[in-house]
């Protein structure tokens, strides 16, 4: 859509604003840009990227500012990588603090490193675990009503209440609980799914339905307890100067914070890809707030993708910087969760 002049124009406007802060003026952005263009004619193309949706004129100044839509052009196609660090010395100190660990403390590390480099918000889901079930029960409470117990190999117990298309008898749900435990026990749920898919015309119908359910229900409280999110660095934004005195805008940022289910769903879909994605606020309902902006990647395990990392500023970050953060953590995180 834009010619080059256009494109140059647009990119050291986005350049300008984000080192600044400040709204570019057509004769600022003559000089950032290095073209020998008119006065006249600078402004006839920023007003033709107005018009595009690209930037938009701040009622207080005669500059612009960069839109969502700008921002997500610029972070698509006008992008150059710079190093992590201003020293060699900040690479190294992510290398030192992110080593082979326990889980827990690999992730609560790489949150730290992301927030430290980025001076904004790390945030890492922790790994996920596999829906291994030891044990597995069912127990008539009433007429088509069933109450389902899960035990973990850990000996974390689930319970839930299922209703089901027609009644069982106490004999029949004891005969589904033996040959479940029996075939089924220390498998996982997805290892169940591939069998009952080859095995269900061979059940009976009572206990098919059944196994169905409880590999449904377990599913559904597994994607509720068993990922976690570790947060560092939420103070951070209190010095973003974007945000100014808008305590509004702060409160929804920590009610963001306080509500971590959230972001794990602004977070999951980066783990559905490869490589680092970027989430800008007010492009889309990914991210519901305009003054936010998110960096994230996932990260393996022998291979598989297991979780997610990234990082959360304001929409006027330095793009190119947080990529090279985002991606050197998630190959560390990777490298350390991945040693036997």
């Amino acid at each position: 859509m834009l010619d080059e002049r256009a494109k140059t124009l647009l990119k050291a406007l986005v350049e300008r604003y984000i080192a600044d802060g400040q709204p570019v003026g057509s004769r600022t952005l003559s000089r950032a840009s290095g073209l020998e263009l008119s006065p006249a004619t600078i402004r006839n193309v920023m007003a033709d990227l107005e018009d595009l949706g690209l930037i938009a004129s701040p009622h207080t100044s005669a500059g612009r500012v960069p839109t969502a839509r700008g921002y997500r052009l610029f972070v698509d196609t006008m992008l150059t990588a710079r190093p992590v660090g201003e020293s060699p010395a900040e690479l190294e100190q992510a290398r030192e603090q992110i080593q082979p660990d326990q889980p827990q403390r690999v992730i609560a590390h790489a949150a730290q490193i992301l927030s430290n480099l980025s001076q904004f918000v790390g945030v890492v889901t922790a790994p996920k675990k596999a829906s291994v079930f030891h044990h597995i029960e069912f127990m008539r409470l009433g007429e088509r009503r069933v109450l389902v117990i899960l035990v973990s190999p850990d000996g974390d117990v689930q319970n839930r209440v299922i209703f089901t298309a027609q009644d069982h008898t106490p004999v029949q749900l004891v005969e589904a609980t033996n040959y479940v435990n029996a075939h089924y026990a220390g498998l996982t749920l997805e290892a169940v799914r591939e069998r009952l898919q080859h095995e269900v015309e061979q059940l009976r119908g009572e206990i098919a339905q059944l196994m169905q359910v409880a590999v449904q229900v377990s599913s559904e409280a597994q994607a509720e307890t068993s990922e976690q999110l570790v947060v560092s660095g939420e103070r951070n934004l209190l010095t973003v100067q974007d945000f100014g005195n808008d305590l509004g805008s702060l409160r929804r940022l920590f009610e963001l914070f306080e509500q971590k289910t959230q972001l794990m769903r602004l977070l999951d879909t980066s783990s559905r890809a490869e490589g680092v994605r970027i989430y800008i606020g007010g492009e889309s309902q990914v991210v519901p707030f305009e003054e936010l902006s998110i960096v994230s990647a996932p990260y393996e395990v022998d291979g598989q993708i297991v979780g997610t990392l990234g990082v959360i500023g304001p929409t006027r970050m330095a793009y190119d910087r947080m990529i090279q953060i985002v991606d050197i953590t998630s190959r560390l995180v990777t490298h350390a969760l991945s040693q036997k």
